[in-house]
């Protein structure tokens, strides 16, 4: 492993904080199946297992949605900087996580029902998309 890769993985993945308050850093035990985590950690994990790969295509599955919104934006910030190297498929039912994504397909019972911009969607579809909260 190289400890760069694995500091900007931790890093794009906003996990410097969670490392840097324990005092084992990258050696805490987080017990069987990663039990002495959150849910909102351990999706992050996966995002900096996966980012670590440096990968050509990313998947993202609803990738925020245990976290709460300060940590959901440090994540999107990341994203956001990560599309401009590979690109990125994302899953998500939160609005707020795909509102800076260049294509978003709207799905209706299980068919593609339209494609564009999430600002495009919303003005076609008002009562599919609702506006973000800010």
């Amino acid at each position: 492993m190289n400890d760069k890769d694995v500091h900007e993985a931790i890093s794009s993945a906003g996990l410097n904080t969670f490392v840097g308050k324990n005092n084992k850093g990258l050696d805490i035990i987080v017990g069987e199946r990663g039990i002495r985590l959150s849910g909102g950690e351990k999706q992050r994990v996966g995002i900096a297992r996966a980012l670590y790969k440096k990968p050509n295509i990313l998947i993202l599955d609803e990738a925020t949605s245990s976290l709460d919104t300060v940590t959901e934006n440090s994540i999107i910030q990341s994203i956001d900087k990560l599309k401009q190297r590979l690109t990125i498929i994302m899953v998500s039912h939160r609005l707020s996580t795909i509102q800076n994504c260049d294509k978003v397909f709207l799905i209706s019972n299980g068919k593609i029902k339209d494609s564009g911009t999430l600002d495009y969607l919303r003005n076609k579809y008002p009562k599919d998309l609702p506006k973000i909260q800010k």
